[in-house]
């Protein structure tokens, strides 16, 4: 069956734990589930997997849909948006899953287990790599090796139990992957996963398949390592709803290394210096907190554009992407089977062409802020969008436009004087006196008549005009850097422009 062979409308889900921040991996996968919807005329659905309260954060869902909104990636579902198949958290969906481990029990396609963690764990450590499946279980304290009236006296007393499911032995169990084709496991290698947990909220085992059942998912795209969960999950699409209900599965690739080495985590960001999460997450257990994309000047565009081309590819040497052509172009049969390995210099290159690309209308909100907590003040909009043309393609993140173009809108506080005074002499100096004084009798202000003052006194002094172009551009913009210096010049005005001259030509000295 192909990606679109069904006549169901498309439904995709993301759902995410809400344990901590999102990892650029998490962000593909909502990618990839969001580009399908969308491309086959969908809905994307984001449904909330706090079945394990244990792991959860507080403030992680809040984190992942602000997320999500960054990234422009907006569900058509969720708990904050609504819909048809509330609840979206599965903390709230808890007497669903009940029935479910019930029907199963009923069946005898699962069963209780009585066993509490201090007995599980004597079997560990008398059974090498101990796993609750076919061999072990017949010895354990479950409702399969006791009898009919233990387990009632246990039921009746309310003695703690999980739910597991009851794996067959030696079945070939199989689905086809729409990324890596045809898929088979051997169900005696599959121990026997627990489905409902002792407080009564499921698994994710058992949550996944009922919900996606209930929210009339199509299309499941998980990351590769979910893989060795999809024994368990077919056959509870098998027991529970027929085979002919289960969504069609992607197994995404994984991101990995930039060495190839594994799969990319936060400890190999944080040792080679680049985000791994989509924005800032802060732990509020131990306030330490990890950079993300945005906060290190990304542009949603730029993030969603590098992500988009881990492990997928249109066919074509096109690199930069909109949403828009995403949506048009995406297709799950062009995503690799083979992990990618990301590369933070290839996303710093998508970052700065993305920044190049756009004009500065589109980020000025976002750049504006970082001058002002600079404590630069700024002009009318038109101005600040105009001087943020004039240096965006010397910027690879947002927030080199502070350096880039601060000195538009402030004196200088650093000058490069090391720079300028080896090359310093009577003659440069005097130069730069002559400037000032003719540049102060100047009515008309703008770059072509500053040039030409500049170079027709630089001819009458017999200095190269290009001897005296990087003493000036350091005098106004503090390095060597910046784009036209004329034009600068124009901008700051004639006040400012006299006054950044002065101030440096008396810190030089002359040999």
């Amino acid at each position: 069956m192909t990606e679109t062979a069904s006549n169901k409308k498309v439904r995709v889900r993301f759902a995410p734990s809400p344990t901590g921040g999102l990892h650029l991996g998490g962000v593909r996968t909502v990618l990839f589930n969001y580009l399908f919807a969308k491309h086959h005329g969908g809905d994307f659905i984001v449904r909330i997997e706090d079945t394990d309260q244990t792991r959860f954060v507080e403030g992680a869902e809040a984190y992942i849909f602000n997320t999500l909104e960054w990234c422009g990636l907006v569900p058509d579902e969720s708990p904050l948006h609504g819909g048809p198949f509330a609840p979206y958290r599965q903390s709230e969906r808890k007497p669903i899953y009940r029935q479910y481990a019930q029907q199963l029990i009923d069946a005898g396609k699962a069963y209780y287990a009585f066993d509490t963690s201090e007995e599980l764990e004597a079997k560990r450590k008398e059974i090498p790599n101990f796993q609750y499946n076919q061999t072990t279980r017949t010895v354990l304290k479950n409702s399969l090796a006791l009898s009919k009236e233990a387990v009632a006296e246990l039921l009746a007393a309310n003695t703690p139990y999980v739910v597991r499911i009851c794996m067959p032995e030696n079945e070939d169990l199989g689905f086809t992957d729409l990324i890596r084709g045809e898929v088979h496991f051997n169900t005696s290698q599959v121990d026997d996963k627990v489905l409902l947990k002792a407080d009564g909220m499921p698994t994710y085992h058992l949550a996944v398949v009922v919900d996606d059942y209930l929210m009339q998912i199509t299309h499941a795209f998980r990351g590769e390592e979910w893989l060795p969960s999809a024994p368990v999950h077919v056959l509870l699409w098998q027991y529970l709803f027929g085979l002919d209900q289960m969504p069609q599965w992607a197994h995404l690739p994984l991101i990995l290394k930039p060495d190839g080495n594994g799969k990319l985590s936060k400890r190999d960001g944080d040792r080679l210096g680049f985000p791994t999460f989509a924005m800032d997450w802060t732990d509020p257990k131990t306030n330490e907190t990890t950079i993300g994309f945005k906060e290190r000047g990304f542009l949603p565009q730029a993030f969603i554009n590098l992500l988009a081309v881990l492990g997928w590819n249109d066919g074509t040497d096109q690199e930069l992407f909109t949403l828009q052509e995403l949506i048009e172009k995406f297709s799950i049969e062009r995503v690799h089977k083979g992990g990618a390995k990301f590369d933070y210099e290839k996303a710093k290159w998508y970052n700065q062409e993305w920044i190049k690309t756009l004009p500065a209308t589109a980020y000025s909100h976002i750049v504006a802020p970082l001058f002002e907590a600079k404590g630069i003040a700024l002009p009318d909009n038109d101005q600040f969008v105009a001087v943020l043309d004039t240096v965006k393609e010397r910027c690879v993140f947002l927030n080199d436009f502070v350096l880039q173009a601060g000195f538009y809108f402030q004196t200088p506080a650093v000058v490069d004087l090391a720079a300028i005074q080896p090359k310093w002499d009577v003659k440069k100096q005097q130069f730069f006196v002559d400037l000032i004084a003719q540049y102060q009798l100047q009515t008309e202000w703008n770059s072509q008549v500053l040039e030409q003052v500049f170079k027709e006194l630089a001819t009458s002094q017999q200095i190269k005009a290009g001897e005296l172009m990087l003493p000036f551009r350091i005098m106004l913009v503090g390095g060597k850097f910046g784009p036209a210096v004329f034009d600068i010049a124009a901008f700051i005005g004639q006040a400012e422009t006299l006054h950044r001259i002065q101030q440096v030509i008396a810190q030089l000295t002359i040999a």
